[in-house]
């Protein structure tokens, strides 16, 4: 099963989220085309507003909420490519609930972490200068975690498999040089 028909109807609404379109935007969206499916992530590409937007996007391998059983929304962390307004690589998650205000969320990858600012339920790096490194971190770890409280309290740990990611950042960038 592709990412694609996973992901359903949702996609243009996550993807609409990710990039903080307008309502008017979110209504114009198009279904976003897969590039290609690389192990645990797909690349994709759409044209919002005519503007070109690449990405890369994974679902979690594993979540886990405590107290367990927590009922959510399915979580996506995402990498885009916004070549009119000069973005590259940006990595952002939707957690799938939202998180407690004023807090952070936190990427784990191997022995380096990232703390991720937070707002509703996107959380995006908190630092800009660290995205390079952490990016780079990505392409040599095998997984990454993140660890995240909601507005209930409940916190949530989502592992992410980093298989696939260097060929669906390669195919993204590639669509939208």
């Amino acid at each position: 099963m592709t990412v694609m028909r996973s992901l359903g109807a949702a996609l243009p609404v996550l993807l609409a989220a990710n990039l903080c379109l307008s309502s008017a935007a979110l209504a114009q969206a198009e279904q976003p085309n897969l590039l290609g499916q690389y192990g645990d992530w797909g690349a994709y590409s759409a044209s919002p507003g005519g503007k070109k937007v690449c990405f890369a996007l994974a679902k979690p391998k594993s979540s886990q909420t405590n107290p367990p059983g927590r009922k959510r929304d399915p979580a996506y962390l995402f990498i885009s490519t916004r070549p009119s307004e000069n973005v590259r690589n940006e990595v952002s998650l939707i957690i799938g609930y939202p998180f407690k205000p004023a807090t952070d969320a936190t990427a784990e990858i191997g022995t380096a972490k990232f703390a991720m600012y937070t707002q509703n339920d996107g959380a995006w790096i908190k630092n800009v200068a660290e995205e390079a490194r952490m990016i780079d971190a990505m392409r040599k770890g095998s997984d990454l975690t993140i660890k995240g409280t909601s507005g209930r309290g409940t916190q949530s740990t989502d592992q992410f498999s980093l298989k696939g990611l260097s060929e669906a950042l390669a195919r993204a960038e590639q669509e939208c040089k």
